[in-house]
């Protein structure tokens, strides 16, 4: 993986958190973005060694305020 590819490796990562997320709790589809923000970052941290090397590797700093800016963020155009 490269560090261009980080960004978009991290929101697959917090989308693949994002549908267990709501499977598991489907109330949270009603939910603020920061309040999911802040269950997925508790999710991120309860199951980070279950995670591959790569994977630790992009989350293990990540913080809530990133990750509701990855939830937020839609589909740009590469150029």
């Amino acid at each position: 993986m490269t560090e261009e590819n980080a960004p978009e490796e991290k929101r697959k990562l917090i989308n693949k958190f994002l549908m267990r997320l709501t499977k598991d709790q489907p109330q949270m589809y009603y939910a603020t973005t920061s309040e999911i923000s802040r269950s997925i970052h508790t999710m991120i941290k309860e199951h980070t060694n279950r995670l591959s090397v790569e994977e630790q590797a992009l989350v293990r700093r990540i913080t809530i305020e990133e990750i509701e800016a990855l939830l937020g963020f839609h589909h740009k155009q590469k150029i």
